[in-house]
């Protein structure tokens, strides 16, 4: 096991949902620590292959402490775990697959659905009081499903893209597996907290060569629901149809509706610490 690299940042409270920090958001800054610290021990890190995270409480504006470990680190494969601690209790545990390209077969077998370009379908508000993160997003609806619509089917497809214009990269497609709310949301009319416990991403080769473009279409839909629990699938395809990523959650399912404490304005929080970021871009 390699010497452990530290990272101390803050979340802007605009990346709140419900009562704590965006579970995708999180995880994606948790996905660049591990990133960055194989990437420090040799010239390049290799793709990332898959990312999990466990939610083991919100995340709020304090001092976000990332603790991380190379686990293995081969001549293909590379492993690496990482521990957030806020106020000295851990918030967050993961850990990811690192590894290089190379040859073999190809197959692929779950296309994009039929849906109309971004541009010609109406864009979603979420609710600020609910999913205040989703400021930083733009979601258009690409067919008619609705989050609190009383629809017949637990599943939701939106083109989505950061509002500022931003490719697809691994850590912007950790945010977009969890930007649209829980598939449930499109049976209900009332909404309620509906956590995730547990993301895991797996990406495909299809970000090997670079970035995508900015718009992807994403889809969530629960697999199945009961006893206060929830199994959620995700698929992410590029515009001209490539499948990015697949992701998988668990979710408990609160009963009735608790109002989310106050998230205050948007604008960046005062701190002297750094900002949480995703990398290769400006703060979010």
């Amino acid at each position: 096991m390699s010497p452990e690299t530290d990272s101390t940042l803050c979340i802007d409270r605009s990346w709140t949902s419900w009562y704590g920090a965006h579970g995708g958001y999180v995880a994606a800054l948790a996905l660049a620590a591990m990133r960055e610290h194989l990437a420090g021990r040799s010239a390049e890190a290799d793709p990332v292959r898959t990312m999990g995270a466990h939610f083991l409480a919100p995340v709020d504006q304090r001092r976000l402490h990332f603790t991380t470990h190379v686990l293995r680190e081969g001549r293909r494969t590379s492993m690496s775990s990482v521990t957030a601690v806020q106020g000295g209790a851990p918030v967050l545990t993961g850990t990811a697959v690192f590894g290089r390209g190379g040859s073999g077969p190809a197959y692929a077998d779950l296309p994009a659905p039929p849906a109309p370009d971004s541009d010609a379908c109406p864009q979603l508000t979420l609710p600020h009081a609910l999913a205040a993160y989703a400021a930083h997003l733009e979601i258009h609806p690409a067919d008619d499903a609705r989050p609190l619509g009383g629809g017949e089917k637990a599943e939701l497809l939106a083109w989505i893209r950061f509002a500022d214009r931003r490719p697809l990269d691994t850590q912007t497609l950790v945010v977009l597996a969890d930007a649209l709310p829980p598939a449930l949301f499109a049976l209900w009319t009332v909404p309620r907290p509906v956590p995730t416990a547990e993301l895991t991403v797996h990406f495909t080769d299809a970000l090997d060569s670079g970035p995508a473009q900015q718009w992807a279409l994403v889809r969530i839909c629960t697999e199945h629901a009961g006893s206060g629990w929830a199994i959620e699938n995700s698929a992410i395809w590029s515009t001209d149809g490539r499948l990015l990523a697949l992701a998988r959650q668990a979710r408990a399912v609160r009963e009735g509706l608790h109002t989310p404490r106050e998230t205050g304005p948007t604008r960046p929080a005062r701190t002297s610490t750094d900002q949480g970021t995703l990398p290769g871009h400006g703060p979010l």
